[in-house]
Formats: C-alpha cells, sequence, structure tokens
C-alpha cells in the first residue's frame, strides 16, 4: 500500500509538473491567410462539411466524424514531404460563418489547435485565417515541418473549390 501511494504522489506531482510549467516550453506557431471571393456563409459550409474534404482538400484527405462541438474527430493527412499522419481530436469551438477549431493532446505535454478564422472582407468575400498553435514540453522533440507548405496547398484549394462553385 505504501508503494502504491508513493506512486501515485509521483503520478500526481509530475501531472501537475506537465500541466503548469508545459506551456513556459517554445510551441509552434502557424499562420496562413487567404482571401475567397464567397460569403463567410458560403466558405463556413464548406469547411464544417467533413464528408466532402476528400473532393477538394488535398491536405485533411479524409476526415471522419460529426462537426459537432465535443465529438471526436480523426483526421488523415497527406502531407507535402509525403508523410501520411493520422491525429484525433475534438471539435472545440464552431460559430456559423466565423469559426471552426479542432484540437487536443495533452495540455503541458502537446498540445495543438488547429482555427479557421473567417472575417468578411470589403468586396463582400472571405478573408480566411488558418492557423494551428502547438504548445507543450514535447513540441520541440515532433517533426511539424510542411505543415504551412501544407495549410497553403489546402487554401488554395479551397478557394479553387468554393470560387469555381460560382
Amino acid at each position: 500500500m505504501t508503494y502504491f501511494l508513493m506512486g501515485l504522489v509521483i503520478i500526481s506531482g509530475l501531472t501537475a509538473f506537465i500541466y503548469f510549467i508545459g506551456p513556459y516550453f517554445p510551441g509552434l506557431h502557424v499562420y496562413t491567410e487567404i482571401d475567397i471571393d464567397a460569403p463567410p456563409a458560403e466558405v463556413y459550409a464548406v469547411l464544417a462539411d467533413l464528408e466532402r474534404y476528400p473532393e477538394w482538400n488535398p491536405y485533411h484527405v479524409v476526415i471522419e466524424g460529426r462537426a459537432a462541438v465535443g465529438e471526436a474527430l480523426v483526421v488523415h493527412m497527406n502531407k507535402p514531404n509525403g508523410d501520411t499522419p493520422t491525429v484525433h481530436p475534438h471539435m472545440l469551438r464552431m460559430e456559423p460563418s466565423r469559426e471552426l477549431t479542432w484540437g487536443g493532446g495533452v495540455r503541458g505535454l502537446f498540445y495543438g489547435e488547429h482555427v479557421f478564422l473567417l472575417e468578411e472582407n470589403s468586396a463582400g468575400g472571405t478573408h480566411l485565417i488558418h492557423k494551428e498553435d502547438f504548445e507543450g514540453m514535447a513540441v520541440q522533440f515532433v517533426t511539424l515541418d510542411a505543415i504551412e507548405e501544407g495549410y497553403n496547398g489546402m487554401n488554395v484549394a479551397l478557394k479553387a473549390w468554393i470560387e469555381g462553385i460560382h
């Protein structure tokens, strides 16, 4: 019983350390943007239609799961460097015509949020900010290359898909 309690104390202490100290380690921030000649409601509708990603998205080639806050997703990627990782985030925020965000991980150790922000531009179209923020102690040890290139490619494909609809 003593070893059990000692182990529990050690695990609790490590968990607290990771949770509170992890965000102070260097993170990674990916930021891309593009203007699309369609109103935010149209762009949001395409981004929120996860089932149709294989039709237009060269980066997130398949997303399994429902587009609803709290839902678990399985995201299959095809990165420009040839890597084909799969991640298991949850849908965190959905604000029609404004924001779609999924993310997950263990805060302090490795946590990421993938964000699409939509703003109406002066021409009545959409200014899309497509970004991801990674934080935690393990970020510096994980290969996260080709993300910006992949997001830029995805943005261009999204623009072509939506503008081709009109």
